[in-house]
């Protein structure tokens, strides 16, 4: 079972239920505040992160940046930019373990990011 830790500044409950409905009963989300949730990656409680805002970076990944380190992280989607498959592929292949996405992409974040880490096994 997979344990993603969900922060960020919006949709956490939505989040959460994406994780469940794409997750096939493999994954398990934790909603926490941003700084906690991050603590969860640190210390291996969780697998990964994912946080949800307006833009994509600020109020999603500020947390996991201040904990995590700049590059364990990564902005999947922004204003006006829509998650890309190959690039969170690339993503995860790099190690970033936190993710973050606008609240307009968060559903097709979830089901990308979920969908990719199961193809590569991490």
């Amino acid at each position: 079972m997979k344990v993603i830790a969900v922060g960020g500044q919006m949709l956490k409950p939505q989040i959460c239920e994406y994780i469940k409905k794409f997750g096939n009963g493999e994954y398990s989300p934790i909603s926490e505040s941003d700084f906690q949730a991050a603590l969860l990656v640190k210390n291996g409680q969780a697998d990964y992160y994912f946080g949800c805002c307006a833009t994509g970076a600020g109020g999603s990944l500020a947390g996991a940046i201040a904990i995590l380190g700049y590059s364990n992280c990564a902005s999947i989607s922004l204003p006006g930019k829509v998650p890309v498959r190959e690039e969170i592929t690339q993503k995860l292949k790099e190690g970033k373990k936190a993710f973050g996405f606008t609240d307009g992409s968060a559903e097709n974040a979830v089901r990308m990011l979920i969908e990719e880490i199961d193809k590569l096994g991490k």
